[in-house]
């Protein structure tokens, strides 16, 4: 009889253009498919809230394609190699598939598992599929990982296409051997309860291939024309939105990249659509650091700012999270990723970089707040973003490059409909005051409902003193 052999699910959770899937397909074995929700995984880095409730709904639709196919998703939790080596027990599997993993955890849980599979017999196949160019194969002429994003993206560029996406699996040779245990998706409680404060979260997402594919389908039918420049204006629906779902492996890359290569047309919307890519360039430089930089996450890139004089306010780090800090640009970015798990790319800059600079408040403290509230959290953009506003990361954004969060909302939500939404206490003042309220007159303020310090809070820190102040501290770690 055969030995089945174990595909291990991990950041790949579709059954469509998946590389280590179609392999084990190939071998014409008996498959059975699991994934395992390890506890430990290293503690600050273990998925945050909002990235529990989208994978109980990304497992949710995997494990429904997968019964429409006549298999079975095995659930297990605990520790990855007991699990596996109780499966291996339970199955006589002899081999197991997965898709690799760039977080240092990942790439260290493979090596390890390699070793201690092959010891017993076990064969561990590793294959690419998160990403269009495997780390290691884009690197600079002198054989080093590239620093700077525009001449790594030049290079990628230069590559040959990624390959087309494989077609759909839709026969697969199940194991039929005895019943597998499994737990029940229910009892992992992955999602919000008391409170449940994610109960509205089915009206801003779909996780899993459908609602993937769903959202790439209505980007490239129109959302792309103004992607360039809307892309900027957190008030307009000009981005694609796909970020969690590449992060859950719902959707390859390399489907991405076609789909958008075929839908390019005119030379007009070419360049949008070239743009669009060069943004999942960004998903792929942050990766490839990660991978060649494993201290991503916790070390600055540049060393420098190792010495850097952080005050790490307790209570002006509360404000920020809560969206209380004064600036209606910040609060209500902070808002909106409160209540739906979301934040547009533009405001994330903005209120990193109020964090970093006008509050003086560590990278990492905002990293781990994006890491818990964030549907899209991934260790390598996240890190990557983090230092790049800060001015310590790769290719980074320069240090006194300091957002004025008045100008930033004058500029990018010009008629005030994204201020207006998740700061509704402002909602009646007009758009001259609208950024700088603590600057309206009295009777404006009155007829708006506006009381400054009661129903909406002055200012944290005034801007022109944090930038000086922010300056001030860079300069004492320039030299």
């Amino acid at each position: 009889m055969t030995a089945p052999l174990i595909y291990w699910y991990r950041q790949d959770l579709r059954i469509s253009d998946l590389p280590a899937l179609s392999a084990a397909v190939a071998s014409g074995r008996p498959l059975v498919a699991c994934y395992i929700l390890d506890d430990q995984a290293p503690g600050e880095f273990s998925a945050g809230s909002a990235s529990r409730w989208w994978l109980h709904h990304s497992l949710l639709a995997l494990r429904e394609q997968i019964h429409s196919l006549g298999g079975q998703l095995v659930l297990r939790r605990g520790a990855t190699w007991q699990v596996l080596a109780e499966l291996i027990a339970d199955t006589g599997a002899d081999s197991v598939y997965c898709t690799r993993q760039y977080e240092p955890w990942g790439s260290a849980l493979e090596a390890t598992l390699h070793q201690e599979l092959a010891a017993t017999g076990i064969t561990l196949k590793r294959y690419g599929g998160n990403l269009l160019f495997e780390p290691g194969t884009v690197m600079t002429q002198g054989g080093g990982p590239f620093k700077v994003f525009t001449p790594f993206w030049r290079n990628c560029l230069a590559q040959p296409q990624p390959p087309q996406p494989r077609p759909p699996v839709d026969e697969l040779n199940w194991h039929t051997g005895k019943s597998l245990s499994g737990d029940e998706l229910n009892d992992w409680e992955l999602c919000p309860a008391s409170p449940d404060w994610a109960s509205h979260w089915g009206q801003y997402w779909q996780p899993g291939t459908v609602g993937a594919r769903q959202k790439l389908r209505d980007f490239l039918a129109a959302k792309v024309d103004d992607y360039s420049e809307g892309r900027n204006h957190p008030a307009r629906d000009s981005t694609s939105r796909l970020s969690a779902h590449l992060h859950f492996g719902e959707l390859s890359p390399r489907e991405v990249w076609h789909a958008a290569r075929a839908a390019a047309g005119d030379p007009a919307r070419a360049a949008q659509i070239d743009k669009f890519l060069s943004e999942l360039g960004w998903r792929e430089f942050s990766s490839h650091l990660m991978h060649h930089f494993p201290t991503l996450a916790e070390l600055p890139f540049k060393s420098q700012f190792e010495d850097f004089p952080w005050l790490g306010s307790p209570a002006a780090l509360a404000a920020w999270q809560r969206g209380q800090t004064g600036y209606p640009i910040v609060d209500a970015g902070m808002r909106e990723l409160w209540h739906t798990g979301y934040m547009h790319n533009r405001i994330r800059m903005v209120v990193a970089s109020f964090l970093t600079k006008h509050l003086l408040i560590h990278w990492r403290a905002g990293a781990r707040w994006f890491w818990d509230t964030l549907v899209d959290a991934d260790l390598a953009n996240n890190s990557s973003g983090w230092q790049w506003v800060a001015g310590s990361g790769a290719d980074a954004s320069p240090y006194f490059r300091i957002f004025n969060p008045i100008t930033q909302g004058e500029k990018f939500d010009e008629e005030g409909r994204y201020i207006r939404q998740w700061v509704p206490e402002l909602a009646k003042l007009p758009d001259r005051y609208l950024n700088r309220p603590w600057e309206a007159p009295a009777e404006l303020l009155e007829n708006a409902g506006v009381v400054m310090g009661q129903t909406y809070p002055m200012p944290i820190v005034d801007h022109r003193a944090a930038r000086e102040a922010a300056l001030a501290a860079y300069g004492s770690i320039k030299g």
